[in-house]
């Protein structure tokens, strides 16, 4: 089944096992600095001998070693092996059902019983609903569609190629190369799924899913090898007949695009899969004000404007979030930024403040809020902007829960809880 190494986002994991055993060997440190290399070292810092996490949080497969990345949002200490392991698979929990809200993962895959279910990595639920969704595609069928093919085939079909046959043919007589349309399976999105399975094969070491993917590809047509791209998935054409790939090929542009090989020995491929949690937690407190919002107001999501410019060159500013209430005719602006981080209460950065302050006045707006998740119990008072208007403006420090306090689960109120404390 290979290892599995958790860890909280900012930590350090390095060649020298940590109080509960938890190392890295040298030629995974290698492959995850070549890997940060490449993307332009956004996704943790090197140290010496090991490296140590930003925001991003996911999994990554190296090998045989599972690396899950998860989120944490409370200042909280575990002691013991035992308060580790019950905080990340709290942890674990809570960022499937956000990806689950945010739609980058099927809903129904994270319901109470799977969750419950022993998954060997966050990896091997994503790959599970793969290998669901390609069942079910053969089950109904795969698609066919035409395409042209050049080829010596032993009856004239098509547009004859007369120089190719000439090569070809000329003791032959019986065949004929030309350039004709065959109806088969062997197109782009079958030959997507087909690179997926391999690439999965190759990457997956769970008894399980090697033995589903082996029945599964016995039912597989023989497709075409096709070295897959970014490209190839702008492509593929959104009709009634491809509605049902949706899901499938979701999940395996996500294995194709971040599938790692490794060339050299072939021994440590890698596949990664990384969220920005800033991003996924401003996502996630969108979808949940649309789902709470009152009929009064409208919620908008990455709005920009120009903040600055020349001839040739121009800036923008882009708040998380605008809410926009009518009363009595009367409309305002509310902005919200997001920020997924711990702060000492009462003390927001100068940075964020001074963003705040330019948003209330590029969006006219009277308030504005820093969103920040709750680690304790704390007044929240309106803060006031003394100049940049004729009257004072205000922006307040606001703390949710990312979990309900009852059932320690994914807290689906907040919603609920961010208007009150806009008075909206």
């Amino acid at each position: 089944m290979g290892r599995l190494i958790q860890v909280f986002e900012h930590e350090r994991l390095t060649l020298h096992p940590d109080v509960w055993g938890r190392k890295l060997f040298k030629a995974e440190l290698e492959k995850l600095y070549d890997f940060n290399d490449k993307n332009n070292n956004i996704y943790f810092t090197g140290i010496r001998d090991g490296i140590k996490f930003k925001s991003y949080i996911g999994v990554i497969q190296i090998g045989n070693l599972t690396l899950e990345i998860l989120p944490k949002a409370d200042r909280r200490k575990e002691i013991t092996k035992e308060e580790f392991e019950q905080s990340s698979h709290k942890w674990r929990n809570v960022l499937l059902k956000m990806l689950a809200v945010c739609h980058h993962i099927r809903i129904d895959a994270v319901s109470e019983a799977n969750l419950h279910r022993r998954y060997n990595s966050i990896l091997d639920l994503y790959f599970e609903i793969f290998i669901d969704e390609v069942e079910k595609l053969l089950r109904k069928g795969l698609i066919k569609q035409y395409r042209t093919n050049d080829g010596n085939v032993g009856a004239l079909k098509g547009r004859l190629n007369f120089g190719r046959n000439i090569e070809k043919n000329l003791i032959h007589r019986e065949r004929f190369f030309t350039h004709h349309q065959v109806y088969n399976h062997d197109h782009l999105i079958n030959q997507i799924l087909g690179n997926a399975l391999v690439i999965l094969n190759r990457i997956t070491s769970n008894p399980n899913l090697k033995d589903r993917l082996a029945r599964v590809n016995l039912d597989m047509p023989e497709l075409s090898h096709v070295v897959i791209q970014k490209n190839h998935f702008s492509k593929i054409p959104d009709n009634r007949k491809t509605v049902m790939y949706r899901e499938a090929l979701k999940i395996a542009r996500m294995i194709i695009l971040n599938y790692s090989p490794d060339i050299k020995t072939g021994h440590e491929n890698m596949l990664a899969l990384l969220f920005d949690m800033n991003q996924l937690w401003e996502e996630y407190i969108f979808r949940m004000l649309v789902r709470s919002k009152p009929e009064n107001c409208k919620v908008s999501f990455q709005n920009s404007q120009v903040f600055w410019k020349t001839q040739t060159y121009s800036k923008t500013i882009r708040p998380d979030l605008v809410i926009t209430t009518t009363v009595n005719g009367k409309t305002e602006n509310i902005v919200i930024d997001t920020k997924w981080k711990i702060i000492d209460y009462q003390n927001p950065a100068d940075d964020d403040l001074k963003q705040m302050f330019a948003y209330n006045i590029y969006w006219n707006a009277d308030k504005s809020m820093l969103l920040y998740p709750k680690t304790a119990d704390s007044p929240e008072p309106w803060g006031s902007f003394l100049k940049g208007k004729e009257y004072a403006h205000h922006c307040k420090l606001g703390f949710v829960d990312v979990m309900d306090n009852v059932n320690k689960k994914l807290n689906y109120d907040i919603g609920i809880a961010i208007f009150n404390k806009l008075g909206v």
